[in-house]
């Protein structure tokens, strides 16, 4: 029976705040801006708050590095993967390659991994995102607006990147737990206070980026055909690169665990913002289709990693 209530208490939170979401678009109870805006309050407040308070505390090794390199080199394979095979398996969309790359961390990794696996090792988590998010805000963009007629320059990209709130959050995170400023804070409780500003702040963006994702969770019209067999073809490529991603650290740091970790993240859907880089309709409704099923698809293996435990 214990085990009973506590899987429920990882997956009812999030069961419910998806219905919520869900009743909020159909009763109208919330306008699309409204929930656009309280994407923007998770993602651009609560979100870096999470991130600065994990890489503060976070403790410094070669992994460090190495574990955000790897990740950046295995999204490039992914994508070159998508580019290679969709073709072959007769999808011919353009957004394929991105479809099979990348991941949704920001508006849902993190809460999911929270409600699994607690706070405690949230800094493996955000160092195997660290990789993903600086492919998805470099060379992800300059490949998906290669068959665009906007084609942005290095130093609009690096001015998009300083402007995003969650890449300074994780630089100034690094630069507290690097240089040993965090633990230093520590005596004086200074370390505390930060602490309970970031924990505060933070503290309601899984319920909000949560209540969104219902909100857009909508399955009419949904091209099923060709919806199930991207995000058939997205899950198989991850399901690959997940094994050989767990393998390699447990060879090159077997005192460390991380599976589950890299588990949860290669369950994660692509980007939420892939369909703002499309410029048809039709195309816009197919990535959308296939961000509702590979999110479905996602929120069914954090329930089967819940029961598992």
């Amino acid at each position: 029976m214990n085990r009973t209530v506590e899987v429920l208490r990882i997956i009812l939170p999030v069961i419910v705040m998806l219905l919520i979401g869900m009743l909020c678009r159909r009763k109208s109870l919330i306008s699309r801006a409204g929930v656009d805006t309280l994407k923007k309050v998770a993602v651009d407040i609560g979100l870096p708050a999470v991130l600065l308070h994990t890489f503060a505390s976070s403790e410094y090794t070669p992994a460090t590095l190495a574990v955000p390199l790897v990740m950046f080199l295995v999204c490039v394979l992914a994508w070159a993967l998508g580019r290679l095979l969709g073709p072959r398996l007769g999808m011919t969309s353009r957004f394929i390659p991105f479809l099979t790359t990348g991941f949704e961390a920001g508006m849902l990794g993190y809460s999911l991994f929270t409600l699994l696996y607690g706070t405690g090792r949230l800094a493996d988590f955000a160092r195997i995102d660290l990789g993903q998010v600086l492919f998805v805000f470099t060379l992800y963009k300059v490949l998906i607006n290669m068959g665009e007629k906007d084609r942005p320059s290095a130093g609009r990209l690096l001015k998009e990147m300083l402007l995003s709130p969650i890449i300074p959050a994780i630089i100034l995170g690094v630069l507290l737990g690097a240089t040993g400023l965090y633990r230093a804070m520590e005596p004086s409780g200074a370390a505390a206070l930060l602490d309970a500003c970031t924990d505060f702040v933070s503290a309601p963006v899984g319920a909000l980026i949560l209540l969104s994702i219902g909100y857009d969770l909508v399955l009419r019209d949904i091209p099923w055909r060709e919806t199930l067999k991207a995000s058939g073809f997205r899950l198989a490529i991850m399901a690959v690169l997940g094994l050989g991603v767990t393998a390699l650290f447990r060879l090159l740091w077997p005192e460390q665990d991380w599976s589950r970790a890299v588990i949860l993240m290669f369950l994660l859907p692509p980007p939420y913002v892939l369909p703002v880089f499309s410029t048809d309709e039709n195309q816009r409704v197919y990535l959308s289709s296939v961000l509702s099923v590979s999110t479905l698809i996602t929120l069914g293996g954090f329930i089967l990693l819940a029961v598992i435990g």
